[in-house]
């Protein structure tokens, strides 16, 4: 018996084309509420960058790829940061090496070293907030959970030399998540189904990205998106149809949970 729902947003809950929850999956959720069966959120964002759910509720939030986690509105229950000796090695080799756009991701707010065309274009893409640009020193001394950083596959075996205790999350062909090593979205659904003591066996979970690869072969059951890539999809017990053809519904009455 499924007792528990986890979501991933970007190309799951929200569709690409409209940016906004399909009335589909807004019916599917009411009818899960109903059944008293919990819905969290699993999602890459920061909490202050879901601005795509409208005035929807969920029960607690997986965010920052597993790296903080909280119940209701701000009840946190698990965080884990990259290590300042991580943050020091990247501004050394963006000084030394040459630069990248990089977000960085503190708990209450989230800062840019520069932007460029193909960060605007992802902001764009998924309707995400720009955030404010400072100089990246900045960052000495606080706290991140995760970096947002903007360069490719072919760059990636490089630069993740730098960021030794970190381990990269890549969606886009783009930009790549970069958590410390230990976060994801497996973790912090562990965290969850912990405080609310409901088994794996009785969680369910739909991804559509790379990102969501761990989450969708951990959980009991695990849906891949219509429009998710193939590697996904192998990682999945089920694969439904796009977000923009009723993915999450079509799925949850498939398995008769709704």
């Amino acid at each position: 018996m499924i007792k528990a729902v986890f979501f991933d947003i970007d190309g799951t809950l929200v569709s690409f084309k409209t940016h906004v929850v399909p009335k589909s999956t807004l019916h599917a959720l009411e009818l899960l509420k109903k059944k008293g069966i919990k819905v969290f959120i699993a999602t890459g964002r920061h909490r202050s960058s879901i601005n795509n759910l409208g005035d929807l509720e969920f029960d607690g939030y997986v965010t920052l790829n597993g790296g903080y986690v909280f119940v209701g509105k701000d009840d946190v229950i698990y965080k884990h940061s990259i290590p300042d000796k991580d943050i020091e090695a990247l501004v050394r080799y963006q000084n030394q090496e040459g630069e990248f756009p990089c977000a960085f991701v503190q708990e209450n707010e989230i800062f840019m070293n520069y932007t460029d065309k193909a960060v605007n274009d992802v902001f764009h893409l998924l309707n995400f907030p720009a955030p404010p640009i400072r100089p990246i020193e900045d960052i000495y001394g606080k706290t991140v959970y995760q970096l947002i950083a903007f360069f490719t596959a072919e760059q990636e075996k490089r630069i993740m030399k730098v960021l030794s205790h970190c381990e990269s999350t890549r969606w886009n062909a783009l930009f790549t998540d970069v958590v410390p090593h230990g976060s994801s979205k497996r973790v912090g659904i562990d965290k969850m189904l912990a405080h609310f003591h409901i088994g794996l066996d009785e969680c369910m979970a739909f991804g559509d990205g790379g990102n969501d690869i761990q989450m969708l072969s951990h959980v009991g059951i695990g849906v891949a998106m219509g429009n998710a890539s193939e590697e996904v999809m192998k990682s999945a017990a089920y694969v439904t149809t796009s977000v923009d053809e009723n993915g999450i519904y079509n799925a949850l009455k498939h398995f008769n949970i709704i």
